[in-house]
């Protein structure tokens, strides 16, 4: 009896074994079979300070645009930009008056989902082969593949485009394609089309701080390809919440309501 529970051990202990060097194997994305991948994992949220100290920022331009310089805009990219009715910022109007796409609840794109509602926050998660991107914002979901694809050649276009990912080192180097043109790349309104190419950066700088390095390239937008940057912060104890943009919009548009019949 007892000569048969140890060999029963031994051949699940056996199993396990090589259980675990077949997953090992088949498992570990090409990019990072060398090398375990950085750790970019953890709730994050937009930095809320100025970037420099040029001048005094105010929050709209610290949390809620990606830039603070007008990008090189071709003829069709300023026109789309003129048109333009943002709710918030130099060009704010009211709500009910707005053209942006996310009043109407369409999802934001990329890169414009890491400043939604002036950065609400979003988690990383790695996984062997990917890195998934959760917001609270509406609950979206951004895959970005890190098992060595490439990108297909007949992609459908989308709002969060088709993302893949290379560790250089210690940053994550994402390269998406692939977008519909129904978004903007900010809430001040800058347009992009469906050429867009966007290059994302992304490096844990200490274990709080993340930045995020874009190159966007869009030469129907823009006479040349510009680049922006955003820091964020770690938040450990939060929690990814519930955030409806129906629901949401809804509220801000009955606020604003209110505060124009003074009551």
């Amino acid at each position: 009896m007892c000569k048969r529970l140890a060999d029963s051990a031994v051949a699940v202990v056996a199993v396990l074994v090589l259980s675990s060097g077949i997953f090992a194997q088949t498992a570990a994305p090409q990019g990072d079979a060398k090398a375990a991948a950085p750790d970019l994992t953890g709730i994050w949220r937009r930095a809320r300070r100025p970037p420099d100290n040029a001048h005094k920022y105010n929050f709209h331009e610290i949390s809620g645009t990606l830039t603070n310089e007008e990008p090189p805009m071709t003829p069709w990219g300023e026109a789309k930009f003129k048109t333009a009715k943002p709710n918030i910022g130099r060009r704010g109007v009211p709500l009910s008056q707005s053209n942006d796409p996310v009043t109407k609840c369409f999802p934001p794109g990329v890169p414009r989902i890491y400043e939604m509602r002036v950065g609400q926050p979003w988690e990383i998660m790695q996984i062997p082969g990917r890195v998934i991107m959760f917001f609270e914002y509406d609950h979206l979901v951004r895959q970005i593949f890190t098992d060595g694809r490439q990108h297909s050649k007949d992609l459908i276009p989308s709002y969060m485009g088709d993302a893949i990912g290379t560790w250089e080192g210690d940053t994550l180097v994402v390269d998406t394609v692939g977008f519909n043109d129904k978004t903007w790349l900010d809430g001040d309104g800058h347009p992009h089309s469906d050429a867009l190419h966007l290059v994302e950066r992304i490096r844990r700088v200490s274990h709080d701080s993340l930045s995020i390095d874009f190159t966007i390239d869009d030469p129907k937008a823009y006479t040349k390809p510009w680049v922006a940057h955003n820091d964020f912060e770690l938040k450990p104890g939060w929690n990814i919440g519930e955030v409806v943009c129906v629901d949401d919009n809804a509220n801000f548009l009955g606020t604003e309501k209110k505060l124009e019949s003074g009551k």
